[in-house]
């Protein structure tokens, strides 16, 4: 499955964005989907994820509350809403498909190209 993602920018300090991640090549709903993170110098960090239905979804305790992922499988498309942003949020962002229920990245198959996200103070 290929995976591209867009949606990134600049915001200040308690803005919001909104993230898609667009699915091609093979059938979008077979797959989990996360949101990862990287920030200049750290490893990459789990964000989000949604099971295959978007009956079930997982955050990180850093975004919970503030962030929500969803998925339109009718679209081949995954959201992260991002809402109350803060500069520590700041990272270039990644969607990212697996066959089962995942949180580090090294479990994940397919990676989209990133999107970067800068909150300013």
């Amino acid at each position: 499955v290929q995976l591209q993602a867009s949606g990134g920018g600049l915001v200040q300090a308690g803005g919001s964005l909104r993230l898609s991640c667009a699915a091609s090549g093979r059938t979008f709903s077979n797959y989990v989907m996360g949101w990862f993170r990287q920030a200049p110098g750290k490893e990459r960090e789990f964000v989000a994820g949604i099971n295959w239905s978007g009956g079930m979804t997982y955050y990180a305790d850093s975004v919970k509350g503030r962030f929500t992922i969803s998925r339109d499988n009718a679209k081949n498309t995954v959201y992260l809403q991002m809402n109350r942003l803060k500069p520590e949020d700041t990272a270039v962002y990644y969607c990212a498909a697996n066959n089962g229920v995942a949180t580090k990245y090294y479990e994940y198959d397919y990676w989209g190209q990133g999107t970067q996200v800068t909150v300013s103070s």
